[in-house]
């Protein structure tokens, strides 16, 4: 079983390696420990640690020491190595798919004994001052009182106070006590745990910049509406002709009354002649196009539209004044620089 152990540690430091540590003390024994020599590798690990380094080097020679005593089934000097390295660099990770099972489970047992703030985030943000928030995210690995607060030059800022662990979402709504908007310019994020005795921090930089409001442009014409035409062509009509036909009709049955035989053919003829004129002009009269005429629903209708239309620009021209006076506020996070103590 410690053999099955130790081949698999030293791709697994090497895995877990940034580049190459400044220190010769601590190269040497990462060359013993890829060696299978844990013995060796944990007196240079110890030696190079009484050595002047730099911090990301501390934390490798720590975590180097939680591999090999974690080999050498040493496990509550690995588990105490393992809390040091997470001190000095709360966002170190193991990978599971490189590191064997056992590591893994002491380096968790070492998170879970210390008290830190990891893998603290923010997100890049754009919205109108007072009318957004910035998110952030982080994780509290023991039970503490928590204080996020936010920091720019003599101002400081609490974002929320708490008693949390575990991952936390806190929305920064970048606004002073009085409402405005935040200033331009750096703004440090600063998440303090307390629990007992023992204090955490970390940090992150953002930078607040400021824009224009965009304004809305004015209207010509109401969305999904439009105007109806306000004139309309009355259906064909067929009155005319039906005049035509009523009065010759009329006038038929008229002459036929007065008609006796001794009064001849020839009014006969003229009441044909006229009703044959009556008739055609009933027909042309039938045939012509009716004259538009007010469609005074359309009208209306049309009326009620642009009294909305021009209520609606003065509401847009009311809050473009209102834009003009606010802010834009884009929020980015900043490289990290190694904040956490």
């Amino acid at each position: 079983m410690l053999l099955m152990l130790a081949l698999g540690i030293p791709a697994a430091v090497r895995a877990q390696a940034a580049p190459a540590p400044q220190n010769a003390t601590l190269r040497a024994a990462i060359q013993a420990y890829e060696n299978l020599d844990f013995t060796r590798a944990i007196t240079l690990a110890r030696r190079a640690l009484s050595e002047r380094m730099t911090g990301p080097d501390q934390a490798r020679a720590y975590e180097l020491l939680g591999f090999s005593y974690s080999a050498t089934d040493s496990q509550v000097k690995a588990v105490d190595a393992f809390k040091q390295a997470i001190l000095l660099d709360p966002d170190r990770q193991l990978d599971p798919n490189k590191v064997s099972p056992k590591i893994t489970s002491l380096f968790y047992s070492a998170l879970g004994q210390v008290l830190v703030v990891r893998q603290l985030q923010a997100d890049s943000a754009r919205f109108i001052g007072g009318q957004g928030a910035v998110p952030l995210r982080f994780t509290v690995t023991s039970p503490a009182r928590v204080r996020v607060r936010a920091v720019s030059g003599s101002t400081s800022l609490l974002v929320d106070s708490a008693v949390l662990t575990g991952a936390v979402n806190v929305r920064w709504l970048a606004r002073l006590p009085n409402g405005d908007p935040v200033p331009s310019g750096t703004w440090l994020i600063v998440v303090e745990a307390t629990s007992g005795q023992n204090t955490f921090s970390a940090s992150r930089s953002l930078r607040v910049t400021y824009s224009p409001v965009d304004t809305l442009p004015h209207l010509t014409s109401l969305p999904g509406y439009k105007e109806l035409p306000e004139t309309e062509v009355p259906p064909q009509s067929w009155r005319p002709l039906g005049l035509a036909f009523l009065f010759t009709g009329s006038a038929a049955a008229g002459a036929l009354a007065l008609n006796n035989d001794g009064l001849g053919s020839a009014p006969g003829r003229e009441l044909i002649g006229v009703s044959v004129v009556t008739l055609a002009a009933g027909f042309v009269m039938t045939l012509r196009k009716p004259a538009p005429r007010p469609a005074e629903g359309n009208i209306l209708y049309n009326r009620l539209l642009r009294e909305q239309l021009s209520q609606r620009n003065a509401d847009i021209a009311k809050e473009n004044v209102e834009r003009r006076q606010q802010v834009q506020l884009t929020v980015v996070p900043l490289p990290k620089t190694g904040s956490a103590r």
